[in-house]
């Protein structure tokens, strides 16, 4: 029988990308899902808390007594809007995070797990990033998951909550017609025969990992009750100029390029180690080759943006 057998489950960010396809899977497993998120989940079967979970009155109705855990998924996410608005990234990510904490303390929910980033450790230049490297953030994204973790840590150190950090790779998948992170911006740009602009020279290395590779992190977490961070990707970087490759292979366009100025605070390489999930049980199942094809579908004109 599945961990999820019966256990209620809130899913804050429970409509965005990663957020449904991880009802999917948890429903699949017999969990019963409460979704709070600024939309309703698009199942209608599926209660939802539609709301700002800046909100402590949102906040309260989604953290109801009785529940198993909680998988913290909503977040302002975007690196440029967390460096433009700095203070309303703080108010959702970490004050919002401190709020949904301290409920499910009061409510004696007993885990909380916590979408967060590598971005928290900062440039440790291609040496592989671990669970144990110091937190250096360069960007207010990353300082403010760093104090999404701080406070995570201090909920089970003090109050024996179990407590987990998933700190993602950067995630692609089948359900992202509507994000704009770089994957999204290819399909659109092959979609639309136009091309994309790449900060730098794009020999940057970063890690792409599948949703569906990221719902399975969830799971593991979940099943092992692993305390503390989890480095989380696929395991393997490849440069900007390789993905682009990639995805004119799967959808056959020329998505033109353009080379920009880099970023304040670009990485030029992110090189995961992802040992210690893979003891947990964590095996990612999708590389680009079998991962991009997933995302396609969703850009071809006509095409319906997948949920399955």
């Amino acid at each position: 029988m599945s961990e999820f057998a019966g256990a209620r489950v809130l899913v804050t960010g429970g409509s965005g990308f990663i957020g449904r396809r991880l009802v999917t899977a948890l429903l699949a497993e017999g969990a019963e899902v409460v979704v709070a998120d600024l939309n309703a989940h698009p199942d209608p079967a599926v209660r939802s808390v539609v709301g700002d979970l800046r909100d402590p009155v949102v906040r309260g109705e989604a953290v109801s007594a009785g529940l198993d855990g909680v998988v913290h998924l909503a977040a302002v996410t975007s690196v440029l809007r967390s460096v433009e608005d700095p203070a309303g990234t703080y108010e959702v990510n970490v004050a919002a995070t401190a709020g949904l904490l301290e409920l499910a303390r009061e409510r004696e929910v007993p885990r909380f797990t916590f979408a967060s980033t590598n971005a928290v450790t900062g440039d440790v230049g291609s040496a592989p990033i671990t669970e144990w490297q110091a937190l250096r953030p360069l960007t207010p994204y990353g300082a403010t998951k760093a104090a999404g973790e701080m406070l995570l840590s201090a909920y089970s150190g003090v109050y024996g909550m179990q407590t987990c950090a998933l700190r993602f790779a950067n995630v692609y998948g089948q359900g992202m017609r509507h994000k704009d992170s770089f994957v999204p911006r290819l399909m659109r740009a092959a979609a639309e025969g136009t091309g994309v602009q790449v900060y730098g020279d794009g020999t940057q290395l970063r890690d792409y990992v599948h949703v569906d590779d990221i719902v399975q992190a969830v799971q593991v977490a979940w099943r092992t009750g692993h305390n503390g961070p989890l480095v989380v990707g696929s395991g393997r970087s490849v440069s900007v100029n390789e993905l682009i490759e990639a995805a004119r292979e799967v959808t056959g366009a020329p998505i033109p390029v353009e080379h920009v100025a880099a970023k304040q605070g670009e990485m030029p390489a992110v090189v995961l180690d992802t040992s210690l999930a893979k003891t947990l049980g964590y095996e990612p199942r999708h590389d680009l080759t079998t991962g991009l094809p997933t995302v396609w579908p969703d850009f071809v004109p006509g095409g319906v943006e997948g949920l399955a």
